[in-house]
């Protein structure tokens, strides 16, 4: 039995629009690419057919992962979410303490990290960090550079 994740009613609109694209125009497509190497004659030396089998497998793993995934997914009411602490879903405010900068981030799983869009996954070492944090703390988070100190100026969401 897999674990459930819990995802925003758009992240979980994303896999499912990944999930039929992979059905409806990614399958069609090796499957026309397996007949046409299969035209070409005698199969145990062709490697067109080879290699149109191999992505066949490898597509049909990542549809059925893609399947249990939202099979098991559950949107997370974003209504009932505390504030108090940020938690995942949580838009953060924070600033930089070395440099005064401030950064707006909302805590994502990983599925749905896109850091153009300033959603940083919550097992990333700023995620991790700031995971439990409540406005006015100070968090040290270890990032390659060395250790970096936030303060949290707001939670929403």
């Amino acid at each position: 039995m897999s674990e459930v994740k819990y995802f925003t009613a758009e992240g979980l609109q994303k896999l499912k629009e990944e999930l039929d694209d992979l059905i409806l125009k990614e399958r069609p497509r090796i499957v026309q690419a397996i007949a046409e190497a299969r035209d070409k004659g005698d199969l145990s030396e062709n490697a067109e057919y080879d290699a149109a089998k191999e992505a066949q497998g490898l597509l049909e793993a990542k549809i059925a992962d893609l399947q249990e995934l939202i099979f098991n997914a559950r949107v997370l009411d974003e209504s009932k979410i505390d504030n108090s602490k940020v938690r995942i879903y949580s838009i953060v405010k924070i600033k930089n303490t070395a440099n005064k900068a401030t950064m707006t981030y909302t805590i994502v799983p990983e599925k749905e990290a896109d850091f153009k869009a300033a959603k940083i996954s919550v097992n990333s070492p700023i995620g991790k960090g700031l995971l439990g944090k409540t406005v006015g703390e100070v968090a040290e988070i270890s990032v390659p550079a060395g250790k970096m100190l936030f303060e949290i100026l707001e939670i929403t969401r």
